[in-house]
């Protein structure tokens, strides 16, 4: 037609959906991993989870008394669940939606993404334990109590470094794998929402009188959530095996293949038996929460006898582990913006 034209890329690509979230996944973990949450800013606005914490805590109130019969309970369970999941969605769109319009606002985005993210400051808590359990025992344990929820008191040596490991193995999963992988899949509105199904499932969770109904849902969720990155961190762990003299790749894969499914989490297992494999050990077992005796089954076919040592071997899988995970994110930025 006289006049006319063809006009070409008369919008924005849409054929790399996620190249801005695993552009923001691999930006968060960088920031974190250098900058932590510091001291500074948390004594200045505090921490999103102490937000969602916060939330929980006053639903839970009104939603969770004793004289509500169960199904109520577990009604007003479901609603604050769903309660978290707007409020989460809500402020992560608007967060993303304001900073979109500004030049650079990803980095902006990245920074507050971060405080979900807990890469280093996992690696120093646990680290933190190696490094107190060759000063003695009491140290050993104090530090622990700050990383597990069992009774310290309970624990030998061995007991108070395989707990370490066990924590290390799991918060890699709920703590670093899976608040990135909701992040690259569905950005920051994801990623807060996984951080607030994952924070009510650690308040309200429990199988106790209090919380067996009200925490139904948000135990539940938190599993599903999980699942991914339960599968994924083990993955991650068995090849960081390859990399290590000191680790054995083929026993991590066997030990998954064995164990995982006896874990009485159906995510915990994976990333613990994973750990327990390429380190040679054996975790899980017997364990006391408040007093209460947990019999769980054990995994890994390897020595109990867990040392400080063990820690550091534990602690740099995670490092490669990790390394990997972010290794296979910027090749996925790469491949994306290269097509």
């Amino acid at each position: 037609m006289a006049g006319s034209r063809l006009i070409l890329n008369d919008g924005p690509r849409n054929d790399r959906p996620m190249l801005p979230t695993l552009t923001l996944a691999l930006l968060a973990s960088l920031f974190e991993i250098a900058l932590g949450y510091p001291d500074r800013l948390y004594r200045l606005i505090g921490h999103p989870v102490g937000a969602i914490a916060a939330v929980i805590t006053a639903l839970e109130k009104q939603l969770n008394r004793v004289v509500l019969s169960p199904w109520r309970r577990r009604l007003g369970g479901i609603a604050t669940v769903l309660v978290l999941l707007a409020l989460s969605l809500i402020v992560g769109g608007s967060i993303t939606g304001v900073f979109n319009r500004v030049s650079g606002g990803i980095l902006i985005t990245a920074v507050l993404a971060s405080s979900l993210l807990a890469h280093r400051s996992l690696d120093e808590h646990v680290k933190a334990v190696a490094t107190a359990l060759p000063q003695g025992l009491a140290q050993g344990r104090s530090m622990v109590s700050r990383i597990v929820g069992r009774d310290p008191e309970t624990l030998d040596e061995a007991g108070v470094a395989r707990a370490a490991i066990e924590s290390l193995a799991e918060n890699f999963s709920d703590g670093v794998v899976a608040p990135l992988f909701w992040l690259a899949v569905l950005g920051l509105p994801g990623c807060l929402a996984y951080k607030a199904i994952n924070t009510a499932d650690s308040m309200i969770g429990h199988l106790n009188e209090r919380y067996r109904d009200f925490g139904w849902a948000a135990a539940r969720l938190d599993d599903l959530v999980n699942l991914p990155a339960s599968r994924l961190s083990a993955l991650w762990l068995i090849l960081a095996a390859v990399f290590l003299p000191d680790a054995d790749p083929v026993e991590a894969a066997r030990s998954v293949w064995r164990d995982a499914s006896r874990h009485r989490s159906p995510n915990a297992g994976w990333p613990e038996a994973a750990m327990a494999g390429a380190l040679g050990l054996s975790l899980g077992g017997t364990r006391y929460y408040h007093g209460v005796r947990v019999d769980d089954a054990t995994m890994g076919s390897g020595r109990r006898e867990a040392t400080a040592a063990d820690i550091d071997r534990a602690v740099t899988l995670y490092r490669v582990a990790a390394c990997i995970e972010l290794a296979i994110v910027a090749g996925a930025v790469l491949a994306l913006r290269l097509n």
